[in-house]
């Protein structure tokens, strides 16, 4: 089995979590040239992320920087040419199922079939509250919601649901998606949000969990969609890795980051593989965006060749 890599796309969001200093002065142009690297490179995704409104007391943590993703993704699909368009993790809850199947259905249909829909809860009550959308019942409305995304995503030009918190039928919605079934992952590592993936998603997207917490939840996850669907349906399990840096740094990366030659990382990295991790969402530490681009196309190159075979 090989092992997909992508990449969470830098610029578009900027919590001082995972944001490089040099990202405060970026702008789309850098954007479009990282996005086209990963293209290049042979990367399975590039990602971007989705927050509405950031509060204040959250801001010094979280930045506000927080490019809409529907918007970023269609714009660099006109800029790359095979690589896919991942929202990680649209919050859908705060919208209407029908507004967000319009914006995801026109971006696969722009882009030729290359979206993969990333879903999460949310975890920003003011954001929700500003939106008049309910913040304790998010997780049962997101629940529905991934059903309803189902039907309107689907292949019929009238799809039809009928929820506690949703109904429609009888409208009429073009262009459809490329894709015949729309990948959804569902994004979280909470045992809400991996029961969730493990009985409604294509995917799971869980939310950096250390190496030697995801067996465990790989295997919840596996046991969840075994007793709760038995229909053999795919899952693409996830993992984002520890920050990477390929070849020899020469200046501080951080203990946390795994850096060496090629082979050293391959190694390191079929590790996820072994766990039963269909894709990697990798991150570079890097001080520029030549800097990033470069560890990209070396990745490509001399790291993801040596991925087949992982697990």
């Amino acid at each position: 089995m090989s092992l997909d890599y992508g990449i969470q796309l830098p610029v578009q969001s900027q919590s001082t979590l995972y944001a490089e200093p040099w990202e405060a002065d970026a702008g789309p142009a850098d954007l479009v040239e990282v996005a086209r690297a990963a293209d290049r490179a042979g990367f399975a995704y590039v990602a971007a992320c989705d927050h509405v409104a950031i509060p204040r007391r959250l801001a010094g943590a979280m930045s506000t920087v927080w490019y809409d993703p529907v918007a970023t993704l269609a714009h660099l699909a006109a800029v790359t040419e095979r690589v896919r368009l991942l929202a990680h993790v649209a919050v859908v809850g705060l919208r209407h199922p029908l507004l967000t199947a319009k914006q995801y259905a026109t971006l696969d249909h722009l882009s030729g079939g290359r979206l993969i829909l990333g879903v999460g809860a949310g975890h920003v009550r003011e954001e929700f509250e500003a939106l008049g959308v309910d913040f304790e019942r998010r997780g049962a409305v997101l629940d529905e919601t991934i059903d309803a995304l189902r039907a309107a995503l689907g292949p019929d030009e009238f799809p039809s649901h009928h929820g506690k918190s949703y109904d429609f039928e009888g409208l009429g919605q073009r262009p459809r998606p490329v894709q015949a079934r729309v990948p959804i992952w569902v994004g979280g590592s909470s045992p809400a949000a991996v029961r969730r993936a493990a009985l409604k998603g294509d995917g799971w997207l869980p939310q950096g969990d250390p190496r030697d917490r995801l067996p465990a939840r790989i295997e919840t996850l596996r046991r969840l969609r075994e007793e709760g669907r038995g229909d053999g349906a795919p899952l693409t399990v996830g993992a984002i890795t520890e920050p990477l840096y390929v070849g020899a740094p020469g200046w501080e990366v951080g203990r946390r980051t795994l850096t060496g030659p090629p082979e050293a990382l391959a190694e390191s990295l079929r590790a996820y593989g072994a766990m039963g991790v269909h894709q990697i969402q990798v991150r570079f530490r890097c001080r520029g965006r030549t800097e990033l681009t470069d560890q990209i196309a070396l990745f490509g190159a001399e790291v993801g060749p040596l991925l087949d075979g992982a697990g």
